[in-house]
């Protein structure tokens, strides 16, 4: 079996999944994506007092505010999970998470590469949440020239995905045993390409069984005992990694989008065809021959 018919093979197989779970694929890519939300405010309601002691040992800023905070943080992630999956207010709940996200300064992560590249491929999850949830008819962009597939649909899309791709730069290791080269060199030619959009879903599929594999395997945080602060930093990451997984199955789920090389690989050959039958094919697709090769 050729290399082409391997991956023929592969897509057949990736859109056979896609055909059984397409009514229940949207819904668990939503809970996983807003997992890390949802662990966090359950966790909050929990550990009040620790949370509010901790902004108002952090920020000195007394203890009316720090309540005032943690408060609007609780209600702000529960509240905006349980609108996002009942399908309510879906916008209105991402903006909500996106100021969320943007007042986790107050955890000092803003110094702290890692946790601000992990919290940027959240906003890059809750984009294609935006993107899934934006209807023509009702946009929220509604004014806007759209040219083509150029839309803010098809941009969110891309940002949603190119923002996916700070969450695994943090979960490359640099050291040289043959596991962890082995595993930087596969998981990012996978996100690469779904970065670009060619064979996305296929890629984003095949990155969604790695990382879940590794995110059971090295962030088994049930193994460790609660009172130990190991297990808080494991649960951290399984969550985290756990919402990238929602942001990907939302990418098998949606397509890439128009501005990606598989949307472009199908206009081409569209052209082609239309080419072949004597018309003729338009100049801003000259390249047009080239791309179908790939």
């Amino acid at each position: 079996m050729g290399q082409e018919d391997l991956m023929n093979t592969a897509e057949d197989v990736a859109d056979q999944f896609l055909r059984v779970t397409k009514q229940y694929l949207p819904h668990l890519a939503r809970l996983c994506l807003i997992s890390t939300f949802l662990e966090d405010g359950i966790r909050m309601w929990f550990q009040w007092n620790e949370q509010r002691d901790y902004i108002e040992a952090t920020w000195n800023c007394g203890y009316f505010l720090a309540t005032c905070f943690v408060l609007l943080n609780l209600i702000g992630q529960l509240g905006g999970c349980v609108l996002i999956l009942s399908r309510n207010f879906v916008q209105y709940a991402c903006f909500g998470l996106f100021g969320i996200i943007a007042l986790q300064v107050a955890y000092s992560i803003l110094w702290d590469l890692k946790f601000l590249m992990r919290n940027l491929a959240l906003g890059g999850g809750l984009l294609l949440l935006l993107a899934e949830s934006r209807s023509e008819g009702k946009s929220m962009f509604a004014g806007v020239p759209s040219m083509g597939e150029s839309s803010p649909k098809q941009y969110m899309q891309l940002g949603g995905r190119v923002l996916l791709v700070l969450m695994f730069m943090t979960l490359l290791h640099f050291d040289s045993s043959f596991f962890s080269i082995l595993q930087n060199m596969v998981g990012t030619a996978l996100i690469i390409l779904v970065a670009i959009g060619f064979k996305t879903k296929l890629a984003a599929l095949t990155l969604v069984v790695w990382l879940l594999a590794i995110n059971v395997y090295f962030n088994a945080f049930w193994t460790i005992p609660a009172y130990k602060p190991m297990h808080d930093f494991l649960k951290y990451d399984f969550f985290q990694t756990t919402s990238v997984i929602g942001g990907l199955l939302l990418v098998v789920a949606l397509g890439p989008g128009g501005v990606s090389m598989d949307e472009k690989k199908k206009e081409c050959q569209a052209d082609k065809t239309q080419y072949d039958y004597g018309h003729t094919a338009p100049e801003d697709h000259c390249w047009c021959h080239v791309a179908v090769g790939l």
